[in-house]
């Protein structure tokens, strides 16, 4: 399959390859698997991913300034930014979930590739952190943070699945991922770019996230079917598209995550829409389990 990258800095055309998230022979094969051609400043999603990194405040993330050229003009107006508001979001998020589970707390992050948060959030002990992104771009931000310094917290794990993985979700498996632990979920910068490929992310969480674990993040406005500007037609979109994947899901207010901040949104239109969704099934390893117990 073919599709046009949908990055408003990047018009360049890439090739869409198919990627199985789940390993079960029934479920969708359509997918959000790139295969662009990776070639510094022709490269979309490397581009896409400079991009976002310029957006990071530096007071906050110490590491981003190694993944921006230095020739990249840093607007400290922009730190208000919707992209740094829903970066924050998603950081305290994580965090307040996490130090909340007990035991082994697993994070899965699908990004851009460029996503210090494994590097600069302060994660409680035996935290793994799964990665999945476009691996040509993750080795490049890797040497760059290894460059700095950058180390994961003592008593933790950073693990990344290359998103090129013929099947995701057993990939996850291989690297130790279990579905009969508390997980949560974040969605920030991955390639997306169809319906389709973000109903499979969906049927990716839905087979490994527990009963009530956490999904969040953006997803692009485009994707709703229906004129973006009228709010309440997105809630029901976005209440149809999840709940038939098993979610709940409440859209979150840019401008509400800012007034908590004591901050005041940037004007303008923006691209993404920030969610905050729960699992309301089992996983398939739940599932299994009472399978086995019932029997």
């Amino acid at each position: 399959m073919e599709c046009l990258l949908r990055f408003a800095n990047a018009p360049a055309v890439a090739t869409i390859s198919t990627l199985r998230f789940n390993d079960k022979s029934k479920t969708k094969k359509h997918g959000v698997l790139l295969r662009a051609k990776l070639d510094g400043e022709n490269d979309p999603l490397l581009q896409s991913a400079v991009n976002a990194a310029s957006l990071q405040p530096l007071f906050v993330d110490p590491y981003a300034g190694c993944l921006v050229p230095p020739d990249v003009q840093m607007d400290l107006k922009k730190y208000s930014h919707h992209y740094c508001l829903t970066t924050k979001f998603i950081d305290d998020k994580l965090l307040r979930t996490v130090n909340h589970m007990d035991g082994l707390k697993q994070v899965v992050l699908l990004t851009d590739g460029m996503d210090t948060r494994p590097y600069r959030l302060n994660w409680p002990t035996s935290t793994i952190i799964f990665d999945i992104s476009p691996e040509r771009i993750f080795k490049i931000s890797a040497e760059k943070l290894e460059g700095v310094g950058a180390k994961i917290p003592r008593s933790c794990l950073f693990l990344h699945v290359p998103l090129e993985s013929s099947n995701i979700q057993q990939a996850l498996r291989a690297k130790g991922f279990n579905g009969n632990r508390p997980s949560v979920w974040a969605i920030q910068g991955l390639p997306v770019m169809t319906l389709a490929s973000f109903e499979d992310v969906l049927l990716l969480v839905g087979s490994l996230a527990m009963n009530k674990c956490l999904f969040l993040g953006e997803l692009p406005a485009w994707l709703a079917e229906t004129e973006f500007g009228n709010k309440s037609t997105t809630e029901k979109w976005m209440d149809k598209l999840f709940m038939s994947n098993g979610f709940g899901v409440g859209m979150v207010s840019y401008k509400e995550v800012a007034s908590s901040l004591g901050k005041e949104l940037a004007p303008g239109y923006y691209k993404n829409i920030l969610f905050l969704a729960e699992q309301l099934r089992f996983s398939d390893d739940q599932v299994q389990n009472l399978y086995l117990a019932w029997i």
